[in-house]
């Protein structure tokens, strides 16, 4: 009877334990779902201040010229280098953000809520938004402290990225 009622305890503490962490994963996609609602908002309003807020400008440069130098090669041109920091930060503006969310297929000002299915967990502390046929990520977001930034974007159509 003893060795039953210890069996159950087990049982019903390892069940705890295992919704314990879905709760925290859960509560991660939701915490990053609330940020990415606010910056597509800050995007869609021009709001320089929050935009640049939930910005990892450093980050951001190296994806998009990893990108673009990819590009280069695969046409057969070499820059060397790759575009200057002036031209990425040309780049990294809130109409190209809006451009990305447009391909997610998400409503016009969307909540998070309605976001939250559109991400996609790529490591720990990392999500990205992916578009509409949920194939590639359009916006990439990484938790830096307390907070959401946005990492990576999609710059072109090729090559995609998973």
């Amino acid at each position: 009877m003893v060795r039953r009622m210890l069996r159950q305890g087990f049982f019903a503490a390892l069940c705890g334990f295992a919704l314990a962490l879905a709760g925290c994963s859960l509560d991660a996609k939701g915490d990053a779902a609330k940020a990415v609602a606010g910056f597509l908002a800050a995007a869609k309003a021009d709001d320089t201040t929050a935009f640049e807020a939930a910005l990892d400008r450093p980050a951001l440069r190296i994806d998009l010229r990893d990108q673009l130098a990819a590009l280069a090669k695969s046409s057969g041109l070499d820059v060397n280098g790759g575009p200057s920091e002036f031209a990425m930060d040309r780049m990294i503006t809130p109409q190209l953000v809006r451009r990305a969310e447009a391909g997610t297929g998400l409503p016009d000002a969307p909540t998070a809520d309605q976001i939250a299915p559109a991400l996609k967990t790529v490591e720990k502390g990392k999500v990205c938004l992916q578009d509409a046929a949920k194939t590639r990520c359009l916006l990439t977001f990484a938790k830096s402290g307390k907070a959401w930034r946005l990492v990576g974007m999609q710059a072109t159509d090729h090559p995609p990225r998973p």
